[in-house]
C-alpha cells in the first residue's frame, strides 16, 4: 500500500526569490497550460521555509549563487564572465560570486576583497549553498534580476539604475507589457520591502516559469560542475 498524499493540484507554482534585507522576498505564480497566474509576494525568514512550502514550488529561480570557486585563484565562473558580455555597460552590477574558501571562512571585505555588495549579502548566500545539493538543482536554479530583465527586455539590456525612480519605471514599463497580472506582485506594497526588490522578484518568477516549461537559457550553455558536484550556471 502506497503512503497516503494529497490531493493532486490542477497547477503546479513557480517562485522567484530574492534577499530583501536579511529575509527572503518570493513572488510566486500558478502555473497551467499556457495559464500564469502570479499570487501576492511572501516574505520569509529563512531560505529553508523556501525550500519546505506546501504546496512546494516545481522551480525557484534564486537570485544568489550556486556553485562556486574553489579560491581567489581560480578562474572566474563562466557564467558570470558570459552574462557580463551579453549586458554590456550593466555588466558591472553582476558580482563575482565568492569562492568556496571564502563561504568555510566568512572572511569580511577587507581580508577577502569582496565588493560590498556580496559582504552585506554573504550570510544570504550561505543560508543558500547549506541547503544546496546536486539534486536540489532539479528544481532550485540561480538567476540574476538583470539577466531576467534581459530577457523580458528582448534581449536589449536596461539602460537605468534600479536606484533611480526612472530605472523603477523602466523595470515596471517592462514587467507589465511582458508578464500578465504581475501587478500583484509589483503593487503589493508588502510592508518594510523596497520596490526595486518587487521588481527583482517579478522578474525572476518569469524566469521560474520559463524554467518551469523548459524555454529557459543557460549561461554556459555547456555544463560546467565545480568542486562540490554542483552544476556552475545562470538560467534566464
Amino acid at each position: 500500500m502506497s503512503p497516503r498524499r494529497g490531493p493532486e493540484l490542477p497547477y503546479s507554482v513557480v517562485a522567484g526569490v530574492t534577499p530583501a534585507r536579511s529575509r527572503w522576498l518570493v513572488a510566486s505564480a500558478k502555473v497551467q497550460g499556457s495559464t500564469f497566474a502570479p499570487e501576492p509576494p511572501k516574505l520569509y525568514e529563512t531560505f529553508t521555509e523556501v525550500l519546505d512550502e506546501r504546496p512546494s514550488f516545481s522551480s525557484i529561480v534564486v537570485n544568489a549563487p550556486i556553485g562556486y570557486r574553489d579560491s581567489r585563484d581560480s578562474p572566474e565562473r563562466v557564467c558570470d564572465s558570459e552574462c557580463r558580455a551579453l549586458l554590456g555597460p550593466r555588466g558591472k552590477f553582476l558580482h563575482n560570486a565568492p569562492t568556496w574558501e571564502t563561504m568555510s571562512r566568512g572572511f569580511s571585505v577587507p581580508e577577502d576583497h569582496l565588493d560590498v555588495v556580496t559582504a552585506l549579502l554573504l550570510p544570504m548566500y550561505l543560508a543558500v549553498a547549506k541547503e544546496m545539493s546536486p539534486y536540489r538543482q532539479r528544481v532550485v536554479f540561480e538567476g540574476h534580476p538583470e539577466m531576467s530583465f534581459y530577457q523580458l527586455n528582448g534581449g536589449v539590456p536596461l539602460s537605468r539604475s534600479k536606484r533611480l525612480v526612472v530605472g523603477r519605471d523602466e523595470r515596471r514599463d517592462v514587467l507589465l507589457a511582458k508578464v500578465p497580472g504581475v501587478e500583484k506582485v509589483i503593487d503589493s506594497g508588502l510592508p518594510g520591502v523596497h520596490q526595486r526588490h518587487l521588481l527583482a522578484a517579478a522578474a525572476l518568477v518569469a524566469s521560474a516559469r520559463r524554467v518551469f516549461t523548459r524555454s529557459a537559457k543557460r549561461v554556459p550553455f555547456d555544463g560546467v560542475w565545480d568542486s562540490e558536484g554542483l552544476r556552475v550556471e545562470i538560467v534566464y
